[in-house]
């Protein structure tokens, strides 16, 4: 049963689950644990995207012998960090 813009919280089977339910979507319950653990992990996604980015541009100067390289590709693993933390974010938002 699909219902608009109602959010409920509700004690089920001895463990707190979140039901959450828009006109878009079907009806999901999420077990707080888990959403937690996906909200940590967004802690580790800005940092693992700014190391990748860095790594691959001091690759890239080693390889080339330059040395600006690594500044690039680190905005670019910077920018790609906050990409992902938005869309993330986003798609939990049910926006």
């Amino acid at each position: 049963a699909r219902r608009r813009n109602r959010r409920a919280r509700r004690l089920a089977r001895g463990r707190q689950t979140i039901t959450v339910e828009s006109e878009w979507m079907p009806t999901r319950e999420r077990n707080v644990w888990a959403m937690v653990g996906r909200y940590t992990s967004l802690a580790f996604v800005l940092p693992a995207c700014v190391l990748v980015g860095y790594a691959i541009g001091y690759g890239l100067d080693r390889l080339f012998g330059t040395s600006f390289l690594y500044i690039v590709f680190l905005l670019i693993g910077i920018a790609a960090g906050f990409v992902e933390l938005v869309r993330e974010v986003h798609r939990d938002s049910g926006a």
